[in-house]
C-alpha cells in the first residue's frame, strides 16, 4: 500500500470558540430586507422567483444561529482523515480515506461551487469499504478546490481549471497513486474531463455529471428530448446566470457581503441548492439542513466568499474547444441539472463514452440529493470505466435511463 511523502501533513481541524460566538452573533444582529413581492396565490418554486423567500430564509438563520451544531461536521472532517501539501506554491487541503481492499483503485473527487467537499462527505466511506464485496473499491481523495475551504487562496491569477487538473495529477502522484480514476459535477466536471483529456497516461478513465459539447454543435439529429435539453440550458445561461456573470465579471465586489454577512452568503448560495435542485418549493426536501448549513458555514469560517468566486473570472467559459477525451467515459444527466448535454454533442468530446445514464430523479447536487442513486451509478460507471481500460475501443454503448430513489 502506498505512503504519503514527507510533503503531505496530516491535519485536524478545530475553529476557535471566538469564531463560532462572532458567527452568532452576526447572525443575531442580522438587518433583513422586507418580504418578496408575489401575487398572494404564489407557492411552490413560484415563491422563489425574486429569490430566496424571507421566512425561509428567517428559519433557517434561526436554526443556524440555535439549533445547527458546527462540531459535528467538524468531527466528521477530522475522522475521515485530512491532509495538506503545498503545489506550485499553494497549500492543497484533502480528504483521504484509504481503503483496506487490495483491489482498490485510486479515485479522486472534485467538487464545485456553491458546494465544497460536503458533496461527496457521505458516500466516502461508502466507496472506499463497501459492504458488499462484489462492489469495487477505491482509495478515496477528496481536495479542495483553489480559494475553496482550506485550501488556499491564490493570491496571484493562474489558478483556473487547467492548472488545478496538473495539480491534482501531482496531489495523487505524493500519494503513490501514478494512475487513477476521477469523478466531478459542476466545476468539478470541467477539471475531470481537462484531467482526462491531458493526462491520459496517468487517468484510468472519468465519471461526471458534466459534459461540455464543442462550440457550434447544431440542432440537426437531436431527438425532442435532447433539443428540449439544448435549448433549456440556453434559457438558463441567458436569463438565470447573473450569478456567474458576476463572479466571473466582478468577484472581488460581490466578495465583500460574502465575507462580511454570514445572512448574505446563506441567501447567495441557499438560492442555488433551491434552483437547481429536484424539488418543487424547498432544497429541503432532498436534502437536510445541516448538510447545506456545513457548507454554508465552511464558506464562512474559511472566508472564501470571494476567493471562491474567482474561479468564475479564471476559468468561465474556458474549456479548450480542442480538448478531446479519449480515456473511457461513464456520463450522467440528472434531470433537473442546469445544463445536460446531448449525447451526439458529448460525443465530439468524449470519444469513448462507455457507461450513460439519464435518470428520471436528481438535479445539480446527485450526491446530496439521491445519494443511493448516486452511489450505485458512480460504482457501475467506474466499474464500466476499468473494465474498458483492457478492451480496445469499440461502439458506444446503448443509452439506459433508471429511477434513483429520494434518499
Amino acid at each position: 500500500m502506498p505512503r504519503p511523502t514527507s510533503d503531505v501533513e496530516a491535519v485536524e481541524i478545530r475553529t476557535s470558540r471566538a469564531d463560532l460566538d462572532d458567527l452568532h452573533a452576526r447572525l443575531a444582529a442580522a438587518r433583513l430586507p422586507e418580504a418578496e413581492t408575489l401575487p398572494r396565490a404564489a407557492s411552490g418554486t413560484r415563491r422563489w422567483e425574486q429569490g430566496v423567500p424571507l421566512a425561509d430564509l428567517v428559519d433557517v438563520v434561526h436554526y443556524w444561529r440555535t439549533g445547527y451544531d458546527w462540531r459535528a461536521f467538524e468531527e466528521r472532517l477530522n475522522r475521515t482523515g485530512q491532509f495538506r501539501t503545498t503545489i506550485d506554491g499553494l497549500g492543497i487541503h484533502f480528504l483521504h480515506r484509504r481503503s483496506a481492499r487490495a483491489d482498490a483503485t485510486p479515485l479522486i473527487l472534485t467538487h464545485g461551487w456553491p458546494d465544497s467537499i460536503v458533496r461527496f462527505i457521505d458516500v466516502v466511506d461508502a466507496l472506499a469499504d463497501p459492504q458488499d464485496a462484489d462492489a469495487p473499491a477505491f482509495h478515496v481523495v477528496v481536495p479542495s478546490l483553489p480559494g475553496f475551504g482550506y485550501s488556499d487562496k491564490p493570491a496571484t491569477t493562474g489558478w483556473g481549471t487547467e492548472k488545478t487538473a496538473a495539480a491534482w495529477v501531482e496531489l495523487m502522484g505524493r500519494l503513490g497513486y501514478s494512475t487513477f480514476a476521477a469523478h466531478g459535477g459542476d466545476w468539478g466536471g470541467n477539471i475531470t474531463t481537462v484531467l482526462g483529456g491531458r493526462f491520459p497516461e496517468h487517468v484510468l478513465g472519468i465519471h461526471t455529471t458534466f459534459a461540455e459539447g464543442l462550440p457550434g454543435s447544431t440542432m440537426d439529429g437531436l431527438t425532442a428530448v435532447e433539443r428540449r435539453w439544448a435549448e433549456d440550458t440556453h434559457h438558463f445561461w441567458r436569463h438565470r446566470a447573473a450569478y456567474a456573470k458576476q463572479q466571473a465579471t466582478r468577484p472581488q465586489t460581490v466578495g465583500y457581503a460574502l465575507v462580511d454577512s454570514p445572512v448574505g452568503l446563506l441567501a447567495w448560495i441557499l438560492d442555488k441548492f433551491a434552483e437547481w435542485s429536484d424539488t418543487e418549493d424547498s432544497p429541503f426536501e432532498t436534502m437536510s439542513r445541516d448538510r447545506i448549513l456545513d457548507d454554508v458555514t465552511l464558506y464562512w469560517l474559511t472566508r472564501t466568499g470571494a476567493s471562491a468566486a474567482r474561479l468564475y473570472h479564471e476559468s468561465h467559459n474556458s474549456l479548450d474547444p480542442g480538448l478531446r477525451v479519449d480515456v473511457p467515459s461513464a456520463l450522467t444527466m440528472y434531470p433537473r441539472d442546469v445544463e445536460k448535454c446531448p449525447r451526439p454533442w458529448a460525443q465530439q468530446r468524449y470519444r469513448r463514452i462507455v457507461h450513460w445514464r439519464t435518470p428520471e430523479a436528481g438535479g445539480h447536487f446527485p450526491s446530496l440529493e439521491v445519494p443511493g442513486y448516486f452511489l450505485a451509478d458512480l460504482r457501475e460507471g467506474l466499474a464500466a470505466v476499468l473494465a474498458a481500460r483492457h478492451e480496445r475501443p469499440t461502439a458506444f454503448t446503448a443509452d439506459a435511463t433508471a429511477a434513483p430513489g429520494r434518499g
